[in-house]
């Protein structure tokens, strides 16, 4: 299994400095991840069409998860983050909400991921790119699972009601 970001590491009382670890640690990191690990499944898919193990409609499942992701960081960036950097205030709960629900939909991709990939394993004797493929996938989901939490778990409950940004 690929190495995952110790918790420790995340500066998780400190709600400004960890929406900053999130974005230079996995924003940075999916927007490396995705379309190479796309590319190399495309590749796959083409080189090995009509294969039974083939993973078909997996380079479409992530080019699409490209787009969701990307829109779903860049309102991170430009709206939840800076609000959470100010204090929070009334009604941030709302884009937090936005946020697991999109957090939602990035489970059912790996899910979908998972089911096409069946469950990462690679037919034996696969060529290089193949096995490099699930390898980086198994990275991608380990680091998205390890975003997701950190977010979901750490950061909006400060901001949810009861959380100590609505000091209670």
């Amino acid at each position: 299994m690929p190495d995952a970001i110790p918790t420790h590491d995340a500066p998780a009382h400190d709600a400004p400095e960890l929406t900053r670890y999130i974005e230079t640690r996995y924003h940075v990191r999916h927007r490396e991840q995705l379309p190479r690990l796309a590319a190399m499944a495309e590749k796959v898919e083409d080189v090995h069409f009509g294969d039974e193990d083939l993973p078909e409609g997996l380079s479409d499942t992530l080019r699409r998860m490209i787009g969701d992701m990307e829109v779903h960081m860049k309102k991170e960036e430009l709206i939840l983050f800076p609000a959470i950097r100010k204090g929070g205030g009334p009604g941030i709960e709302n884009p937090i909400a936005v946020m697991r629900a999109d957090h939602d939909d990035h489970d059912r991709d790996v899910g979908e991921i998972r089911r096409r990939t069946r469950n990462l394993t690679p037919p034996e004797g696969a060529c290089g790119t193949w096995a490099a493929l699930y390898a980086g996938l198994e990275e991608f989901i380990c680091d998205l699972e390890e975003h997701m939490r950190l977010e979901n778990d750490v950061l909006f409950p400060q901001f949810e009601p009861g959380g100590i940004a609505h000091g209670r």
